[in-house]
């Protein structure tokens, strides 16, 4: 129980010092991203305002369709990158949430990027 007590506060930590650095404004919003084990979800961000703009989950797909892989992955990145075209949002700052840039963060990261989003 210690071990996973002190993983989640690692995991806060380097999520505070990486927001330190990271900040969304009305052009470049921050898309914020949350992995947990089952799904993923997304907000693009204006922390001037302190306001969401655009949110995509995992959570938002039929009932059947498992949201915590790779595949799933893509698929929301793709998504997510589409809605905020259409909301005229084109650049991001990424806030991977403390977690690596490795497996679902990447995927989603590179299927918005190939869908137009630059970031």
């Amino acid at each position: 129980m210690e071990r996973i007590v002190k993983k989640r506060a690692d995991l806060r930590r380097r999520h505070q010092r990486l927001r330190q650095k990271v900040a969304g404004t009305a052009e470049r919003p921050r898309l914020a991203l949350y992995r947990s084990l089952r799904n993923l979800s997304a907000q693009f961000i204006d922390d001037q305002v302190g306001r969401t703009l655009l949110a995509v989950s995992t959570l938002d797909f039929p009932e059947n369709t498992y949201g915590g892989n790779v595949k799933a992955a893509e698929t929301i990145g793709k998504l997510a990158a589409e809605k905020a075209k259409a909301a005229g949002i084109n650049q991001v700052v990424l806030d991977r949430g403390g977690r690596q840039y490795h497996g679902r963060v990447k995927a989603f990261t590179e299927a918005a990027r190939k869908a137009g989003l630059k970031i």
